[in-house]
């Protein structure tokens, strides 16, 4: 019974070997993807020097200026959305990386058991390639996480302060109507 679910768990190991790879690999694309956007936006935000008219520049300022009446925990919550993607590489990739090093182990050390240099070979060298590619992925989108949420904090408190400005004009507005009844 117990070599039995033995066996099926390493078959069941090697299954996700291919999945996982391929994952690797789509993070990987997509962190040079991520980080090609993250130079264009840089250089839109670089020309357009805190005027907040480019949209691309400054998502968050764009999407406050398209809805009616917002608060900041919606604020948040959109700040929070415009992140979640490299976010999610960032920590995903990682540990898809000790996964896609962890499953090709099993074959190496039998292939080391058995005498069979070239099986350990190749199974290791999908191991290492597999971690590096993963933590370039990761080390790519947190560095363009990292530089965005401070970007977005920016935005936030522009934001805030504009909405306190309107807020004290409305006020004083409202002031001088009343006293002027």
């Amino acid at each position: 019974m117990s070599q039995t679910l033995e066996v099926l768990m390493y078959q069941a190991g090697q299954v996700f070997l291919i999945p996982t790879l391929a994952v690797i690999a789509l993070l990987f694309l997509y962190s040079f993807y991520a980080l090609g956007a993250f130079a264009v936006q840089w250089r839109q935000r670089r020309r357009s020097l805190m005027s907040f008219g480019d949209p691309r520049a400054y998502p968050l300022v764009a999407w406050v200026r398209d809805q009616a009446v917002i608060n900041d925990d919606v604020l948040d919550v959109k700040a929070h959305e415009l992140l979640e993607l490299p976010r999610i590489a960032t920590r995903v990739a990682p540990m898809l990386g000790l996964v896609a090093t962890m499953i090709p182990l099993g074959p190496a050390l039998k292939g080391l058991s058995d005498g069979n240099l070239a099986q350990v070979s190749d199974n290791l060298v999908v191991a290492f390639s597999a971690v590096i590619l993963a933590l370039i992925a990761a080390s790519i989108t947190y560095w363009i996480v990292s530089v965005r949420r401070r970007w977005l904090a920016e935005e936030l408190a522009w934001i805030k302060a504009r909405r306190e400005v309107h807020t004290a004009a409305a006020s004083a507005h409202l002031a001088m109507q009343g006293s002027a009844a």
